[in-house]
């Protein structure tokens, strides 16, 4: 079958209207009507080739919800009518080591990727959320939380667990000193669920018009990144640092602000190669580390909490009109803080 869709049909083209080719259901599958899809930054960068080369014609977004319309026959954890999400990935092999640990977006057989790739037969494409419809495996399908509207929580799938994997992973918490790097799609949702785990949150950020979003969301501390004063008098000043950037070259500005065994997570990509200083690694025993995003347990485990707390992204809504308007929009970061398609528009 075919589903209304929106599609890059080469590299740095601008998005289409495009039917969406759909598998039939099969015995594990389940059928969804996306009503939202987020857009992030990560479809800009695939397709228009910033990253590697990609498949074309490419239908992105990994950040989708909507409403169960058919399962297949084998399908005993959902039903039509229920409030689901599809993230970054629709598949896995299932049975290597970090699968076993219910770390699957680290599958090293290589996840299926939601769109720009290959279901695990490596023949199927893949086709992303901007879209009406989606046929995914019943294990890589999320339930909502009833607290959360839809569109709010689109984004979560990719922006929310992004965050939420080093959060917990380093264990933020009461007493735990948590700076969040960048106040964009990934960074507010940082702010707002460290601030939730009970961290002591600091924004870190290059413009100083982020400082009044960065305590309307729940930090408790802004720095400057430009005022060298500033970041000097904050230095051995935070335990755990998130950086999601994608504009950034040295990394010692930042790796000063860590206390004694500190980590800093990278989970913005930039384009560029990141150096730094030996010297501000082994003064305090800094690490540095990195996350992709979470597996099936903890993705869900995000959800739950993002519904108990009420945690939904920030959004602009848009209509599948304004899709190639808003991707040059989130390249300027003239957004807060993440769009959300409207499949109603298609």
């Amino acid at each position: 079958m075919h589903a209304p869709g929106y599609a890059a049909p080469t590299a740095k083209a601008p998005l289409e209207p495009f039917d969406v080719p759909r598998r039939d259901l099969g015995p594990r599958d389940v059928g969804i009507d996306i009503k939202y899809a987020g857009i992030c930054h990560s479809d800009i960068h695939q397709a228009r080739e910033e990253w590697f080369t990609s498949i074309f014609p490419m239908v992105p977004g990994h950040e989708i919800a909507g409403v169960v319309s058919a399962v297949g026959s084998e399908v005993a954890g959902l039903k039509v009518g229920d409030r689901v999400g599809v993230g970054c990935n629709v598949g896995s092999c299932g049975s290597c080591s970090t699968c076993a640990r219910g770390e699957q977006s680290y599958c090293k057989a290589g996840p299926a990727p939601t769109y720009n790739g290959y279901e695990m037969d490596r023949v199927t494409p893949t086709y992303g959320g901007y879209s009406a419809y989606i046929v995914t495996d019943e294990d890589f399908v999320f339930r909502i939380p009833d607290s959360l509207g839809l569109d709010v929580a689109a984004p979560l799938l990719c922006a929310g667990i992004t965050l939420y994997q080093p959060l917990a992973e380093w264990k933020a918490g009461p007493g735990v000193r948590v700076g969040i790097v960048g106040l964009g799609g990934l960074g507010h949702m940082g702010v707002k669920i460290a601030a939730a785990m009970g961290a002591e949150v600091t924004l870190i950020s290059h413009s100083p018009g982020k400082e009044a979003d960065g305590y309307r969301l729940g930090a408790q501390h802004f720095l400057l990144s430009s005022d060298k004063e500033a970041m000097k008098a904050a230095n051995a000043s935070l335990d755990l640092i998130i950086t999601t950037a994608s504009a950034m070259t040295r990394l010692d500005p930042y790796l000063r602000l860590l206390d004694f065994d500190g980590t800093m997570v990278i989970v913005g990509l930039p384009e560029n190669d990141l150096t730094f200083s030996a010297f501000n690694v082994i003064s305090h025993r800094r690490r540095i580390s990195g996350t992709n995003n979470g597996g099936i347990p903890q993705t869900q485990e995000m959800l739950d909490f993002c519904g108990e707390h009420g945690l939904g992204a920030d959004i602009e809504l848009i209509g599948f009109d304004q899709v190639n308007e808003a991707w040059e929009r989130v390249v300027a970061s003239d957004v807060k803080y993440r769009f959300v398609l409207d499949t109603a528009t298609l």
